[in-house]
């Protein structure tokens, strides 16, 4: 008997965990481990006027997020947060970064800090491209 199929907006922690388990199992047997290691980068001025969240795997800084408050923009910091993220994933070993994003505005900063797009989806979100950049450390 197939299996049956369930779709749902509010997976169970313990079966995403299973998918998890699973996916990391497949890849370290097909190419080795991944060496995942979680990094964030902080701008506190007290509080907090941007960050960068990511990880590093496989010898790449992938940028999950990045963010600068609306007051602190124009300044060069998502230029100094990228720069500390890729200084800490060299001292990984890293030898290269990526970032995607559907912001123009975004998309320069990142060129401007050396990053070169490789790849683009049209429409995503509707009416926009994303971008895939990256960047050899």
């Amino acid at each position: 008997m197939p299996p049956v199929i369930e779709v749902t907006e509010t997976p169970d922690s313990a079966l995403a965990a299973c998918v998890t388990a699973g996916l990391v199992t497949a890849n370290r047997t097909m190419v080795g481990p991944s060496g995942r290691r979680a990094i964030g980068v902080f701008a506190r001025d007290p509080g907090l006027s941007g960050g960068l969240v990511g990880y590093t795997a496989w010898g790449w800084l992938y940028v999950e997020q990045l963010w600068v408050a609306e007051a602190a923009r124009g300044q060069g910091l998502a230029a100094r947060l990228l720069g500390a993220a890729e200084a800490e994933a060299r001292g990984r070993g890293c030898h290269g970064a990526w970032i995607d994003t559907f912001s123009p505005v975004a998309r320069r900063v990142y060129e401007r800090a050396g990053y070169t797009v490789f790849g683009t989806l049209p429409d995503f979100p509707a009416g926009h491209t994303r971008w895939f950049l990256r960047k050899c450390l």
